[in-house]
């Protein structure tokens, strides 16, 4: 094979692997934003197949709806990486919760299957004590 041909592949494909790696941080691994959202939890479960993951549903109070007569509410769906966080979270089925997020642009499977990761709890309250 050419010398030439040889170092110009090398360094097509380093220009590629380079760009690929960027895409993937910038895509998955780049925190878009954060943010505290509260609720009350509604479940929480530690599964999946290959990568056993936390997962979780908090019902926000209030109501949304899309068109117009009908009434809907908020559900935020979230994963957790931390075991202690999700170890706490496992305690607080039917709470109302204020959680820290970070939102990320994709979800990975080995860290759940939500694109909204908790990272940590800033609060626990009863329902009726809620708001006081």
């Amino acid at each position: 094979m050419n010398p030439k041909l040889k170092k110009s592949l090398g360094i097509g494909t380093l220009i590629v692997l380079i760009v690929f790696t960027g895409w993937f941080f910038f895509k998955f691994y780049f925190v878009f934003g954060e943010g505290v959202k509260a609720g009350e939890l509604n479940y929480f479960v530690h599964k999946g197949y290959m990568f056993k993951t936390f997962e979780g549903k908090m019902i926000q109070p209030g109501f949304r709806s899309q068109t117009t007569g009908t009434i809907q509410s908020y559900e935020f769906e979230f994963s957790v990486e931390n075991k202690a966080v999700a170890d706490s979270l496992m305690r607080c089925s039917g709470k109302m919760l204020e959680l820290h997020y970070k939102e990320y642009l994709g979800a990975v499977p080995w860290r759940g299957v939500n694109k909204f990761v908790v990272d940590s709890i800033v609060s626990v309250k009863n329902k009726d004590n809620f708001g006081k």
